[in-house]
């Protein structure tokens, strides 16, 4: 079966850095796009960045400057660099892998950002 796991979330102060880490179960990742979506407590899940299998990436206009997506391909692993984090960004971040008709989501990881 296809799983996506997340890993990297926690607590940290305004300001600071936080890496998440996705290892996919994807055979074939490198085919697959990848995005991070994340979700707040009585919001809706929204895209926060997103991947592509070539290497195209596209931000949420609320993280531009601050977030980076990338991927390794040779450890099936999709990765969200945070820097200069705000309260805002606090939520349950969401690894989502794609190609065609097939479509993942993992578990999820919490984020939470302090003053």
């Amino acid at each position: 079966q296809v799983h996506l796991v997340e890993s990297g979330g926690g607590l940290v102060q305004a300001g600071g850095s936080l890496r998440l880490s996705c290892v996919a179960s994807i055979s074939i990742f490198s085919d697959y796009a990848m995005a991070w979506y994340r979700q707040a407590p009585g919001k809706q899940r929204e895209l926060v960045a997103a991947i592509a299998s070539g290497g195209g990436t596209d931000y949420a206009d609320s993280v531009k400057g601050r977030f980076t997506i990338s991927r390794d391909n040779a450890k099936n692993t999709v990765y969200l660099q945070m820097n200069r984090l705000k309260p805002e960004d606090t939520a349950v971040y969401y690894c989502h892998g794609y190609r065609g008709r097939y479509n993942y989501w993992g578990q999820g990881t919490q984020v939470t950002v302090s003053s």
